[in-house]
Protein backbone atom coordinates (compact mmCIF):
# COMPACT_ATOMS: atom_id res chain seq x y z
CA UNK A 1 0.00 0.00 0.00
CA UNK A 2 1.45 3.38 -0.71
CA UNK A 3 2.17 5.68 2.12
CA UNK A 4 0.04 8.79 2.91
CA UNK A 5 2.28 11.88 3.39
CA UNK A 6 1.86 14.38 5.54
CA UNK A 7 0.85 17.76 5.08
CA UNK A 8 1.50 21.44 7.18
CA UNK A 9 -2.18 23.00 7.02
CA UNK A 10 -2.75 27.09 7.19
CA UNK A 11 -5.24 29.32 6.62
CA UNK A 12 -8.85 28.36 5.14
CA UNK A 13 -9.61 29.57 1.65
CA UNK A 14 -13.18 30.70 -0.22
CA UNK A 15 -12.60 31.26 -4.18
CA UNK A 16 -16.36 33.06 -4.54
CA UNK A 17 -17.58 34.13 -8.34
CA UNK A 18 -20.27 36.38 -8.64
CA UNK A 19 -22.31 37.42 -11.66
CA UNK A 20 -23.39 41.39 -11.41
CA UNK A 21 -26.83 42.20 -12.33
CA UNK A 22 -25.98 45.42 -14.26
CA UNK A 23 -29.61 45.85 -15.53
CA UNK A 24 -31.67 45.93 -12.42
CA UNK A 25 -28.35 48.19 -11.05
CA UNK A 26 -29.51 50.94 -13.68
CA UNK A 27 -32.85 51.12 -12.86
CA UNK A 28 -32.08 52.27 -8.90
CA UNK A 29 -31.28 55.65 -8.62
CA UNK A 30 -27.95 57.63 -8.25
CA UNK A 31 -28.17 58.59 -4.61
CA UNK A 32 -28.68 54.26 -3.91
CA UNK A 33 -26.40 53.35 -5.92
CA UNK A 34 -23.28 55.91 -4.04
CA UNK A 35 -24.61 54.37 -0.91
CA UNK A 36 -24.48 50.66 -2.08
CA UNK A 37 -20.58 51.14 -3.19
CA UNK A 38 -19.78 53.49 0.31
CA UNK A 39 -21.08 50.80 1.87
CA UNK A 40 -18.99 47.92 -0.14
CA UNK A 41 -16.07 50.23 -0.03
CA UNK A 42 -16.26 50.13 4.15
CA UNK A 43 -16.71 46.39 4.06
CA UNK A 44 -13.21 46.51 2.07
CA UNK A 45 -11.96 48.76 4.58
CA UNK A 46 -12.56 46.14 7.04
CA UNK A 47 -10.64 43.46 5.15
CA UNK A 48 -7.89 45.44 4.89
CA UNK A 49 -7.58 46.02 8.77
CA UNK A 50 -7.44 42.06 9.16
CA UNK A 51 -4.77 42.17 6.40
CA UNK A 52 -2.43 44.54 8.46
CA UNK A 53 -3.15 42.68 11.65
CA UNK A 54 -1.90 39.53 9.57
CA UNK A 55 -5.11 37.47 10.67
CA UNK A 56 -5.99 36.59 6.89
CA UNK A 57 -5.93 38.18 3.50
CA UNK A 58 -7.80 39.03 0.94
CA UNK A 59 -8.16 40.07 -2.74
CA UNK A 60 -10.79 41.58 -5.42
CA UNK A 61 -10.51 40.39 -9.11
CA UNK A 62 -12.53 41.41 -12.41
CA UNK A 63 -13.31 38.63 -14.10
CA UNK A 64 -12.47 37.87 -17.74
CA UNK A 65 -14.74 36.02 -19.67
CA UNK A 66 -18.47 35.21 -19.37
CA UNK A 67 -17.97 32.59 -16.25
CA UNK A 68 -18.39 35.29 -13.67
CA UNK A 69 -17.76 39.50 -13.08
CA UNK A 70 -16.30 39.46 -10.08
CA UNK A 71 -14.13 36.54 -7.81
CA UNK A 72 -13.33 37.52 -4.23
CA UNK A 73 -10.61 35.23 -2.72
CA UNK A 74 -10.22 35.17 1.35
CA UNK A 75 -7.68 33.57 3.57
CA UNK A 76 -9.22 32.85 7.19
CA UNK A 77 -8.17 31.26 10.54
CA UNK A 78 -11.65 29.65 10.55
CA UNK A 79 -14.26 28.67 7.83
CA UNK A 80 -16.53 29.75 10.88
CA UNK A 81 -14.94 33.38 9.47
CA UNK A 82 -14.81 32.32 5.83
CA UNK A 83 -18.69 31.94 6.04
CA UNK A 84 -19.43 34.95 8.00
CA UNK A 85 -17.95 37.17 4.99
CA UNK A 86 -19.91 35.70 2.94
CA UNK A 87 -23.12 36.26 4.73
CA UNK A 88 -21.51 39.46 5.21
CA UNK A 89 -21.23 40.40 1.44
CA UNK A 90 -24.73 39.61 0.88
CA UNK A 91 -26.23 41.63 3.55
CA UNK A 92 -25.03 44.88 1.87
CA UNK A 93 -27.05 46.47 -1.09
CA UNK A 94 -24.31 45.59 -3.29
CA UNK A 95 -25.13 41.81 -2.32
CA UNK A 96 -28.61 42.67 -3.90
CA UNK A 97 -26.73 42.64 -7.20
CA UNK A 98 -24.22 40.07 -6.59
CA UNK A 99 -25.47 36.80 -8.52
CA UNK A 100 -23.88 33.88 -6.80
CA UNK A 101 -21.93 31.83 -9.19
CA UNK A 102 -18.34 29.39 -8.71
CA UNK A 103 -16.95 28.31 -5.66
CA UNK A 104 -14.22 26.86 -4.45
CA UNK A 105 -13.58 25.54 -0.71
CA UNK A 106 -9.95 24.75 0.51
CA UNK A 107 -6.91 24.84 2.93
CA UNK A 108 -3.54 26.36 2.09
CA UNK A 109 -1.24 23.19 2.80
CA UNK A 110 2.53 22.03 2.52
CA UNK A 111 3.40 18.84 1.60
CA UNK A 112 6.13 17.13 3.83
CA UNK A 113 7.60 14.73 1.50
CA UNK A 114 11.27 14.54 4.05
CA UNK A 115 11.39 13.48 7.32
CA UNK A 116 11.19 16.94 9.85
CA UNK A 117 14.88 17.44 10.76
CA UNK A 118 15.84 16.35 14.15
CA UNK A 119 15.39 19.13 17.01
CA UNK A 120 14.03 21.85 14.06
CA UNK A 121 10.03 22.60 14.31
CA UNK A 122 9.36 23.63 10.16
CA UNK A 123 6.03 25.57 11.78
CA UNK A 124 7.93 27.70 13.37
CA UNK A 125 9.82 28.45 10.75
CA UNK A 126 9.41 32.00 8.83
CA UNK A 127 9.48 30.79 4.89
CA UNK A 128 7.07 28.24 6.15
CA UNK A 129 4.64 30.52 7.94
CA UNK A 130 4.42 32.59 5.22
CA UNK A 131 3.91 29.65 2.91
CA UNK A 132 1.12 28.79 5.16
CA UNK A 133 -0.74 32.06 6.21
CA UNK A 134 0.23 34.26 3.41
CA UNK A 135 -0.54 38.04 2.33
CA UNK A 136 -1.72 37.70 -1.11
CA UNK A 137 0.51 40.31 -3.54
CA UNK A 138 -2.18 42.39 -4.85
CA UNK A 139 -0.27 42.18 -8.52
CA UNK A 140 -2.10 42.63 -11.58
CA UNK A 141 -3.96 39.16 -12.79
CA UNK A 142 -5.09 36.64 -10.78
CA UNK A 143 -5.29 33.17 -11.79
CA UNK A 144 -7.55 30.38 -9.90
CA UNK A 145 -7.67 26.83 -11.40
CA UNK A 146 -8.90 23.41 -9.53
CA UNK A 147 -6.97 20.01 -10.38
CA UNK A 148 -6.85 16.75 -8.88
CA UNK A 149 -4.25 13.17 -10.00
CA UNK A 150 -5.68 10.30 -11.96
CA UNK A 151 -6.96 7.56 -10.40
CA UNK A 152 -6.42 5.49 -13.64
CA UNK A 153 -5.38 1.59 -13.55
CA UNK A 154 -2.29 2.44 -15.86
CA UNK A 155 -2.14 5.67 -13.88
CA UNK A 156 -2.96 5.56 -10.01
CA UNK A 157 -0.85 8.24 -8.45
CA UNK A 158 -2.08 6.64 -4.90
CA UNK A 159 -1.02 4.07 -5.85
CA UNK A 160 2.93 4.73 -6.51
CA UNK A 161 5.16 4.65 -3.99
CA UNK A 162 6.07 8.01 -1.89
CA UNK A 163 9.90 8.08 -3.03
CA UNK A 164 8.55 8.20 -6.45
CA UNK A 165 5.82 10.78 -6.09
CA UNK A 166 8.60 12.91 -4.26
CA UNK A 167 10.89 12.88 -7.11
CA UNK A 168 8.19 13.81 -9.60
CA UNK A 169 6.81 16.30 -7.66
CA UNK A 170 10.86 17.83 -7.09
CA UNK A 171 10.90 18.24 -11.47
CA UNK A 172 7.65 19.77 -11.60
CA UNK A 173 8.88 22.16 -8.70
CA UNK A 174 12.11 22.80 -11.02
CA UNK A 175 9.60 23.96 -13.66
CA UNK A 176 8.09 26.50 -11.48
CA UNK A 177 11.47 28.27 -10.27
CA UNK A 178 12.22 29.50 -13.70
CA UNK A 179 9.24 31.78 -13.08
CA UNK A 180 10.25 33.30 -9.95
CA UNK A 181 9.66 36.58 -9.55
CA UNK A 182 7.14 36.37 -12.73
CA UNK A 183 4.46 34.19 -10.96
CA UNK A 184 3.56 33.78 -6.91
CA UNK A 185 1.10 30.85 -6.18
CA UNK A 186 -0.87 29.85 -3.56
CA UNK A 187 -1.76 25.78 -3.15
CA UNK A 188 -4.67 24.58 -1.53
CA UNK A 189 -6.06 21.00 -0.68
CA UNK A 190 -9.79 20.45 -1.10
CA UNK A 191 -10.02 16.45 -0.26
CA UNK A 192 -13.21 16.14 1.53
CA UNK A 193 -13.97 19.87 1.22
CA UNK A 194 -14.81 20.40 -2.65
CA UNK A 195 -15.31 18.30 -5.72
CA UNK A 196 -11.52 18.79 -7.01
CA UNK A 197 -8.32 17.51 -4.57
CA UNK A 198 -5.98 20.95 -5.06
CA UNK A 199 -6.96 24.47 -6.12
CA UNK A 200 -4.19 26.40 -7.40
CA UNK A 201 -4.05 30.34 -7.21
CA UNK A 202 -1.06 31.90 -9.79
CA UNK A 203 -0.70 35.61 -9.47
CA UNK A 204 1.20 37.60 -12.37
CA UNK A 205 2.17 41.19 -13.59
CA UNK A 206 1.52 40.20 -16.94
CA UNK A 207 -1.22 37.75 -17.70
CA UNK A 208 0.93 36.24 -20.76
CA UNK A 209 3.22 34.07 -17.83
CA UNK A 210 0.21 32.43 -16.71
CA UNK A 211 0.28 30.59 -20.42
CA UNK A 212 3.67 30.31 -20.24
CA UNK A 213 3.95 28.05 -16.81
CA UNK A 214 1.25 26.06 -16.93
CA UNK A 215 2.19 24.93 -20.62
CA UNK A 216 5.49 24.24 -19.80
CA UNK A 217 4.16 22.40 -16.88
CA UNK A 218 2.17 19.90 -19.16
CA UNK A 219 5.70 18.44 -20.32
CA UNK A 220 6.78 17.48 -16.28
CA UNK A 221 5.68 13.75 -16.33
CA UNK A 222 3.70 14.03 -13.02
CA UNK A 223 1.52 16.42 -15.33
CA UNK A 224 1.01 14.73 -18.35
CA UNK A 225 0.40 10.76 -16.61
CA UNK A 226 -1.49 11.95 -13.48
CA UNK A 227 -2.93 15.24 -14.11
CA UNK A 228 -6.83 16.73 -14.24
CA UNK A 229 -7.87 19.87 -14.16
CA UNK A 230 -10.92 21.58 -14.36
CA UNK A 231 -12.01 25.43 -15.22
CA UNK A 232 -9.43 27.84 -15.08
CA UNK A 233 -10.99 31.60 -13.90
CA UNK A 234 -8.61 34.74 -14.56
CA UNK A 235 -9.18 38.20 -13.51
CA UNK A 236 -7.50 41.62 -13.06
CA UNK A 237 -7.45 43.44 -10.27
CA UNK A 238 -9.61 45.20 -8.59
CA UNK A 239 -8.12 47.81 -5.63
CA UNK A 240 -10.62 49.17 -3.33
CA UNK A 241 -9.46 52.77 -5.00
CA UNK A 242 -11.08 51.47 -8.17
CA UNK A 243 -14.29 50.53 -6.90
CA UNK A 244 -16.19 53.73 -7.50
CA UNK A 245 -15.42 53.37 -11.05
CA UNK A 246 -16.54 49.71 -11.74
CA UNK A 247 -19.59 50.73 -10.69
CA UNK A 248 -20.17 53.79 -12.13
CA UNK A 249 -22.78 53.91 -14.53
Amino acid sequence: MAEAVVTMDGWSALHDTRTFDWTSWKMISEEERVTAVKEFKELISKWEAVEEAKEGSHALYKVIGNKADIMFIFLRSTMEELEEIKTEINKTKIGDFLIPGYSYVSIIEMTMHNPMDEGKDRELSPYVKDRLKPIMPKWEHACFYPMARRRWSDANWFEIDREERTKLLYEHGLTGRKYAGKIKEIITGSIGLDEWEWGVTLFAHDALQFKKIVYEMRFDEVTTKYGEFGDFIVGNHLPKEDVDKYFAL
